[in-house]
């Protein structure tokens, strides 16, 4: 292939991520429900080893603070952006056996431009997607390790790494090399070992932490997938959206069209699925065995069955509420639905061409690029100006000051892990006093869902729920400090006895309880011990692999003794 191809899915991946994430080249941050940037995240021991909640954001908010130290915070979140999108295009675009360029566009658009990246943005989970980005180099590097191919086990643990910021990212990590790779293999044992220990943070983590690791099922009713359209969540799914809040879900997505356009991708999918497994015939099977794996946990929360299996799981299984939202396990899925769909089109446009003329297959095949484009407007411009960038109120950096001045804990009310601030333009948002402030913040990690309230699984943010539901003082509940929220859901007078008014701003106020003395609760120590060892072995692995690749780049590239 000349360099003029080759670097045409870089073009493509530059592409679509300039037109996918335009509003960002303006200043401030895009904050919507789960991406939460600050200025400067600190690096504290709550991030860790949680002292009484779940860790799902170990160790993203780990690696996001230590990345803090160098980048700040409005710039990291775009290169973490810029990565996804980039990255997601550009891996499918190699992935795809083919040696034709405008296959591998179509693949780099079909995996880049889909209603499951579309609506994890609108939630938020940019650690998510970077699962989503990195699963076509897993596949590519997992061909590799079968292959015995030279510097490719620590190519696929830095493959995982991304993925492995999150729970659900690492476990999906960790299941397709498990999958793609043979049973009873040296090499296969290595790199399972290598990625679990990738995945050891959150899972020491949530061993040793008092937080319970059952939980409630009804959140499996709540967060199973939801119909867009007049097709239902199952045609949903199989286009790669139902996600389960319908806040996040683009407008184009309950079109009259949508559930035609999927039939329309399936179909030439169905035409591509045995060029894949001849083109790739070491691992196609494995993933095809993944990809509907995904999908089928994804459905069993909207059928009777998986829901009653899904709630027994959740209540008996610690860690099972990760499958609650099953639409996440899709990443496969929507990896092969895109290789299979590229494949599909280029044998239906070679059949074109054969019977008619070389013009009418090109025609399909620039047809079937169009076609995400135009089934999913509304990704563009930060789908549909939903990633406009805001600026964070002087209030958060004087609450800061104060609070450093006297470190304690933070009581963050209104008493709601996600808020809807003003100068967010009412924008629904994760808290974001966890991260900007630099001490231990009590969120309710319960989320309300329409009507119903999810229970979380921290005992002490349930205490503090009771104090509160109660009418009681919020300085019962222990903390330092209470952080609230102006506006609506305000807490009344009754709720703020006993504290004194330390800070009164347009959009917060802070307020010292000064019966508690400024102390910052953590784990304790052996507890802390643990989940600093399992970052610590995460770490290594994956400096172990960058060092070791390193080398053995150097050694290929040194000439030999008789070419000097």
């Amino acid at each position: 292939m000349s360099v003029r191809p080759r670097l045409v899915p870089h073009a493509v991946a530059a592409a679509v991520t300039a037109v996918v994430l335009a509003p960002l080249a303006m200043p401030g941050y895009a904050l919507r429900y789960d991406m939460v940037f600050v200025p400067r995240q600190a690096l504290s021991w709550e991030m860790i080893a949680p002292a009484d909640a779940l860790p799902r954001a170990v160790p993203l908010d780990a690696v996001v603070a230590l990345a803090n130290l160098a980048v700040p915070g409005w710039l990291l979140q775009r290169v973490a952006l810029v990565a996804v999108i980039y990255l997601a295009a550009l891996g499918a675009a190699r992935l795809l056996p083919s040696e034709r360029t405008l296959p591998r566009v179509v693949a780099a658009v079909g995996y880049a431009w889909t209603p499951f990246l579309a609506e994890r943005l609108l939630l938020g989970q940019w650690a998510l997607l970077l699962a989503y980005a990195m699963m076509p180099w897993l596949v590519r590097t997992a061909r590799d390790v079968r292959a015995g191919r030279p510097n490719a086990l620590p190519r696929l643990v830095l493959a995982a790494a991304p993925a492995a910021v999150t729970p659900t990212g690492g476990l999906i990590a960790l299941v397709t090399v498990a999958v793609l790779l043979p049973l009873r293999s040296r090499r296969t044992m290595a790199a399972c070992a290598a990625v679990a220990a990738l995945n050891a943070p959150w899972l020491v983590s949530s061993v040793v932490s008092a937080a319970g690791g059952v939980s409630d099922p009804e959140g499996v009713a709540q967060f199973a997938a939801r119909a867009e359209n007049w097709a239902g969540p199952v045609v949903a799914l199989l286009g790669t959206g139902g996600i389960w809040n319908g806040q996040t879900v683009p407008a184009s997505r309950a079109t009259v069209l949508a559930p035609l356009v999927t039939l329309l991708i399936l179909i030439a999918a169905a035409a591509g699925v045995g060029e894949l497994r001849r083109r790739l015939p070491d691992v196609a099977g494995r993933l095809l065995i993944l990809a509907a794996c995904g999908l089928l946990l994804a459905v069993a929360g909207v059928v009777g069955p998986g829901v009653t299996l899904l709630e027994w799981l959740v209540v008996h299984v610690p860690g099972a509420g990760l499958l609650r939202d099953g639409q996440k396990f899709l990443i496969p899925y929507a990896l092969a639905l895109a290789l299979c769909f590229a494949l599909g089109v280029e044998r239906l446009a070679d059949r074109l061409a054969a019977r008619f003329e070389p013009t009418a297959g090109r025609i399909l095949l620039a047809a079937a690029l169009l076609l995400p484009l135009v089934a999913l407007p509304d990704l563009a411009w930060g789908v549909g100006g939903a990633l406009r960038p805001v600026r964070y109120p002087a209030d958060w950096a004087a609450v800061r000051a104060r609070v450093e001045a006297a470190p304690g804990e933070v009581l963050s009310l209104p008493f709601e892990g996600y808020q809807r601030y003003a100068w967010t333009d009412g924008v629904v948002v994760r808290d974001p006093a966890p991260r900007y402030l630099d001490v231990p913040v009590l969120i309710n990690d319960a989320l309300r869902v329409g009507p119903v309230l999810v229970d979380g699984e921290s005992p002490r943010a349930a205490a503090a729920a009771a104090v509160l539901a109660a009418g009681r003082p919020a300085a019962e509940i222990g903390t330092h400090w209470v952080l609230v929220r102006r506006g609506s859901g305000e807490p009344d007078a009754s709720v703020l006895a006993g504290l004194r008014l330390v800070y009164d701003g347009r959009y917060l106020q802070l307020w010292e309880n000064p019966s508690t003395p400024a102390v910052v609760r953590s784990a304790d120590p052996g507890r802390r011990a643990a989940a600093l060892a399992a970052h610590l072995l995460a770490a290594m692995v994956l400096v172990g692999a960058i060092v070791l690749l390193r080398r053995r780049s150097r050694s290929t590239a040194l000439p030999s003794a008789t070419g000097q």
